[in-house]
């Protein structure tokens, strides 16, 4: 018999499936070196030499079902990579699995049933097949009531995707939130949504610039109120000047079709990422040792 933390430790070590990874210790009496070599002599494990390889190209994108949504941001190696038909086929099966199934978390996503495999097979598989890292990097799924609306925005072939979320209002009023998020990159849907920690240490930064200033405390004070509206006006959406309408912001533009926006979600590819350089003359001594 063998036990599921062997499978656990068989695939980690080589980034194979379960079932696979369950074969190779049951064809080699449970040796997890003899399983490796299995694994590698397969070709299976092929996948597990480029885990340490950087994937920060990719696409983000988005798919609705009635009151159901889902967006995810799926790397890749290169662009070029991005935009292969089969990297194109798994975002596509990935979507349509989840959005059918009441995965909420992407650990949830990655174990869910896919076929014969699970969707991290899938990925694993083909990893292998396209010869390039991949990953999925992160994923939700939406759900909205009756009276709410889904406004989605791809831009740039799949760069940036935006999924907002709004009540008593109509998918074009959403849509055209989506578009000014996609552009002017909110990080918070409102003020009260910025953690308290994060303010906290923003006022103590603009507090010791306006002290540098050799502003008198109570100046600095005011100083600060004023330059933290202008922080929230930078990383919140509904404070933000609309795009289409700088007179007024986000906030009040949807309130004056008759709704409120009750969540977005912003996903740009490589976010946050950090890309290995390296020198192409470097690259080239590498392959010729």
């Amino acid at each position: 018999m063998i036990s599921a933390s062997l499978i656990k430790d068989l695939r980690e070590k080589t980034g194979a499936g379960m079932l696979d990874c369950k074969k190779a210790l049951e064809e080699n009496g449970g040796d997890i070196d003899k399983a490796i070599d299995w694994l590698r002599e397969k070709g299976i494990s092929k996948a597990a030499k480029k885990a340490d390889r950087v994937a920060a190209e990719g696409v983000a994108a988005i798919l609705t079902k009635g009151n159901d949504a889902v967006i995810l941001e799926m790397n890749s190696e290169t662009d070029f990579v991005a935009k292969n038909d089969k990297f194109t086929e798994l975002v596509k099966t990935i979507l349509e699995t989840v959005i059918d199934s009441k995965a909420n978390s992407l650990e949830d996503v990655l174990n869910l049933t896919c076929g014969d495999s699970t969707i991290n097979d899938l990925i694993v598989e083909n990893t292998a097949t396209i010869g390039e890292k991949l990953s999925l990097r992160r994923i939700a799924r939406v759900s909205k009531e009756d009276n709410e609306s889904f406004g989605e925005y791809i831009h740039m072939g799949g760069k940036i995707a935006v999924l907002i979320v709004t009540e008593g209002t109509s998918e074009e009023v959403a849509k055209d939130v989506a578009m000014h998020a996609a552009a002017m990159r909110p990080t918070y849907v409102s003020e009260e949504d910025v953690p308290s920690e994060e303010v906290e240490k923003e006022k103590a930064v603009l507090t010791e610039q306006a002290m540098n200033e050799g502003k008198p405390e109570e100046i600095a004070k005011k100083m600060v109120q004023g330059r933290i509206k202008k922080f929230f006006k930078e990383i919140c959406l509904e404070e933000q000047p609309f795009v289409k309408d700088s007179d007024v912001n986000v906030k009040t533009f949807v309130k004056n079709n008759g709704g409120s926006i009750k969540a977005m979600y912003r996903f740009e590819v490589g976010e946050g990422i950090e890309k290995k350089e390296e020198n192409f003359a470097e690259e080239v001594a590498k392959q010729l040792k």
